[in-house]
């Protein structure tokens, strides 16, 4: 296990340094040697498990470590590796005496050997303290920050524009993110695609329109048709976009913001269109192609900026847009538990300045009578409910439409937002936290 604990406290450091999470473990599978484990597939989970462990959790087990150490920490790894230590003592069935061993043997992999009596002796403090020290981070006089392990002005801010929902959304926010799929309707049905799950012992629920809930996440290589096309992955959040979209055949539709194409797919599935799939990078332009080609579907996919559409833009009117805009993703920090801890506050102002640019420019290209789509996977109103009501200021020409969430499971009824013509979905047990709203040009 240490060699678990050796990579992801190297992941973990980085990440504390800003890095993105994803990037780092893809980065450090490709650094593992192959004879590091017997079973490769078995570290990567640990890893990830592990880092995901400590980002969700980070807030209370800073909180249990700080009563133990006489000085600051200096070593960000020696840091690290105590939260992993930490996570696993909490929040695991790791044997204890194996997770002070394993931590301690750690050192010797990593820059922090000279730390290791340190480590020790932190780690058996804790076993000794540890139900005083979890009383003391579930006080009443516990911060947010302990008690829900998310920054206090991201606290203060949900608690400002959520009161209802306080709680709610922060613990959804921590929870394990449920694997959902959106059936192919052009290659079967969802009721066919159930019974194939069921055949294959695999447990799963009907959510609205076309997603299907698992009952417990696995490997999409363990799917029946996965390759073949019969499924994709998606959060039943995100699938309302296509939904909302309503994109009839024959139409010309803009999906802008495109990658991973998860959106553009849905589209494709619902109606015969003729759909340019927009994105700035490059690299991930080539994961709307696989899913397409898996799908075997077809679009004109372009690797351009949304907000400079004088570059890619052939002149001819789109009778819908999708802008699934760049935001915080405060929505669904529970599948990018490291968002938490590297967005800054100030980050707000500066995706809101970014939407605009984006939202602007691409009204241009939006055809009289057609419809736009707003989409963020963000919970704050400065990106959401605040950045329509500026757009609508500066386009008189634009009106916004009444959003039907009906389709939502009950679970998610009480979630939705009281506004008439706008809706967000706040995080739950089943949904990601997304926000939409519908234009009309006139």
């Amino acid at each position: 296990m240490h060699d678990a604990q050796c990579v992801a406290a190297g992941v973990l450091e980085r990440v504390a340094a800003g890095r993105n999470l994803d990037s780092e473990l893809t980065a450090a599978w490709r650094q593992l040697p192959q004879e590091a484990t017997g079973q490769p597939a078995n570290l990567r989970a640990l890893v990830q498990d592990l880092c995901y462990g400590v980002l969700r959790h980070r807030g209370a087990i800073d909180a249990m470590l700080a009563p133990l150490l006489v000085r600051p920490l200096r070593d960000e790894n020696v840091r690290q590796l105590l939260r992993i230590a930490l996570y696993q003592l909490l929040h695991t069935q790791a044997a204890p005496h194996a997770v002070v061993d394993q931590a301690v043997r750690a050192c010797t992999a990593l820059p922090a050997m000279a730390a290791k009596g340190l480590v020790n002796a932190v780690l058996r403090s804790f076993l000794r303290r540890k139900a005083e020290l979890q009383a003391l981070a579930t006080l009443p006089t516990a911060s947010d920050e302990v008690r829900y392990s998310f920054p206090v002005w991201w606290t203060n801010k949900i608690r400002l524009q959520y009161p209802a929902h306080f709680d709610a959304v922060l613990r959804a926010g921590n929870r394990h993110a449920p694997l959902t799929l959106r059936v192919n309707t052009r290659r079967t049905t969802r009721e066919s695609y159930l019974a194939r799950l069921c055949a294959a012992g695999i447990d799963a629920t009907a959510l609205e329109s076309h997603a299907i809930l698992l009952d417990k996440p696995l490997p999409v290589q363990r799917l029946p048709g996965f390759d073949d096309g019969l499924v994709s992955v998606q959060d039943a959040s995100a699938q309302q976009a296509a939904l909302l979209l309503d994109a009839q055949n024959g139409m010309r539709v803009l999906d802008a913001c495109a990658a991973p194409g998860g959106k553009t797919a849905h589209i494709l599935e619902l109606a015969d269109v003729t759909l340019t799939a927009l994105d700035s990078d490059a690299a991930r332009l080539e994961r709307i192609n696989a899913n397409l080609a898996r799908l075997g579907l077809t679009a004109r996919v372009v690797c351009g900026d949304a907000a400079h559409p004088q570059t890619w833009w052939d002149g001819k009117p789109f009778e819908r847009i999708l802008a699934d805009v760049p935001c915080s993703a405060s929505g669904v920090t529970r599948r990018h538990p490291d968002i938490k801890w590297t967005r800054r506050e100030s980050d707000i102002a500066k995706f809101a300045v970014r939407q605009q640019s984006i939202v602007d420019a691409l009204w241009r290209l939006l055809a009289a009578g057609g419809k736009f789509l707003y989409v963020t996977c963000s919970v704050f109103r400065e990106e959401n409910q605040t950045q329509v009501e500026r757009f609508m200021a500066r386009h008189a020409d634009a009106r916004l439409q009444a959003l039907s969430f009906d389709a939502l499971s009950a679970a998610s009824a009480g979630q939705v937002r009281e506004e008439q013509h706008a809706g967000q979905i706040l995080p739950d047990a089943v949904h990601d936290g997304f926000y939409y709203a519908l234009l009309q040009k006139v």
